[in-house]
Order: structure tokens, then C-alpha cells, then sequence
């Protein structure tokens, strides 16, 4: 986990747009024929994975612009977040335990808003909420070594939209692990964040050509509010 810089650059740099499909060195005709691509936001179906965004974001030499270009990312993911949720879509934090092992997630998100943690404001604005689901990831990937995907069964969800940091290490990884267990992915590029632009930019590409993730930016994911909402837990 290390600085980000220009990751709004990551958005125009190299995309195409064909009609309401934000894409990156990828063919509309190879996309629309895979199974796994979604062409809208089904929120039945749907549920939002925030990557790593309770972060302490302890990087040696990089904490400060780290924790700065993060804010503006948090901000963006926290819109989405709600919008998802009026829309009933469950969220899951998939978080990193920055080596807190014989912690807990809220041992966790005590360490990364504890009053010298660099991601304190973007940890405090992410906090997530009595209704979220949560796991622990040991590794990259949320999938490795967690119980994501029994949760996501439970849930009865195919298609995940993905959020949070970074997008060429702990997202890419997450991503990939998802298509290969056949769900449909939605990867917002104003919603994560890398080390740097080009290897922002690069991940999504990626994801877009490899995974078949849609990237068009989180404003144009338009979620349709629905009656009731998402199982609330196991019986």
C-alpha cells in the first residue's frame, strides 16, 4: 500500500466510451457476448465489496500524500456507498488486519482511527455501519482465506461492484479471484486508487480487458431503489 497520485487521470486516460459502457482496450462485441459482463446495476443481484478502506495508511515516506489523495477517493466511495444502499445492495468490508492478529475488525478500526493513524479521516469516513457485513482478509485478495464467497452465497449475490485500495494490488487481486468463481463485476475507476496514475490506470485497464469489470465512473452506476432490503444475517 503506497502514495496515490493522479488518480483522476486514471478515468480519461485511454477510455473509450460506446454508448453508456465505460472501456478500456476492450471489444464492445467480445464483452457483450461473455456471460459474466453485466450491462446494468441489477441491485437484487448486486452487492458493494469496499477494499482496504479501513486503512492506517502507514506507508513509509508516502503517509501523508497517501492519506490526502485517499480523502478524495473516501468521499466519492462513501456517495456510492449510499446510493447502493438506498438501492438495498449489502456492503461488505473485505479489510486488510495491518497485522493486528489477534484482533478483531473493530480492534482494527480502532487501530486505523487511533489519533496518530495517517488514515484516521478516511477510516473515520468510511466507519462502516450496524447493518454491514465485514471480513477479515489475510492476504490480497478478499476471497483468500475468508469466508466472502459462503457470505455471498448466503446473500444470493452474482455481481459485485468493487471499491477502495489499491486498484493494481489488493483490487486487481479481489477482482480477479471474483471472475474466476463466475460473478459479474462492476470496478468504478473514480472509486480506487494505486501508487501511482499509470499503475491505476493500468489495473482497470486490466480488469475491463481480463475480467470483463465495467469502469465507467460511480456517477453514471444508477441504482434503482427497491422495497425491503438485503438479508440482514444468518439464521
Amino acid at each position: 500500500m503506497a502514495a496515490l497520485i493522479g488518480n483522476a487521470g486514471a478515468c480519461s486516460a485511454g477510455r473509450v466510451q460506446l454508448g453508456r459502457r465505460w472501456l478500456v482496450g476492450t471489444d464492445m462485441n467480445d464483452r457483450a457476448e461473455h456471460p459474466q459482463v453485466r450491462t446494468c446495476v441489477e441491485p437484487e443481484r448486486t452487492a458493494l465489496i469496499l477494499i482496504d478502506v479501513i486503512n492506517d495508511m502507514q506507508v513509509d515516506g508516502e503517509s501523508e500524500r497517501f492519506a490526502r489523495d485517499a480523502l478524495d477517493a473516501a468521499h466519492r466511495i462513501k456517495a456510492l456507498k449510499s446510493q447502493a444502499k438506498a438501492a438495498c445492495i449489502p456492503v461488505i468490508y473485505a479489510n486488510d488486519n495491518f497485522g493486528q492478529w489477534r484482533s478483531d475488525f473493530a480492534g482494527v478500526i480502532r487501530h486505523c482511527t487511533a489519533d496518530d493513524a495517517p488514515g484516521k479521516p478516511v477510516s473515520e469516513l468510511l466507519h462502516p455501519e450496524d447493518d454491514d457485513y465485514f471480513v477479515l482478509k489475510p492476504r490480497h485478495s478478499g476471497f483468500f482465506g475468508t469466508t466472502l464467497q459462503i457470505l455471498l452465497r448466503h446473500l444470493d449475490r452474482d455481481t459485485l461492484i468493487l471499491a477502495g485500495f489499491a486498484a493494481d494490488v489488493c483490487v486487481l487481486f479481489t477482482a480477479h479471484d471474483a471472475y474466476m468463481r463466475e460473478f459479474g463485476l462492476f470496478v468504478p475507476c473514480d472509486c480506487v486508487a494505486s501508487v501511482d496514475a499509470e499503475a491505476n490506470e493500468r489495473a482497470l485497464t486490466l480488469m475491463s480487458r481480463v475480467v470483463k469489470a465495467d469502469i465507467r465512473p460511480s456517477d453514471e452506476l444508477k441504482f434503482e431503489a427497491v422495497s425491503g432490503g438485503p438479508p440482514t444475517g444468518f439464521s
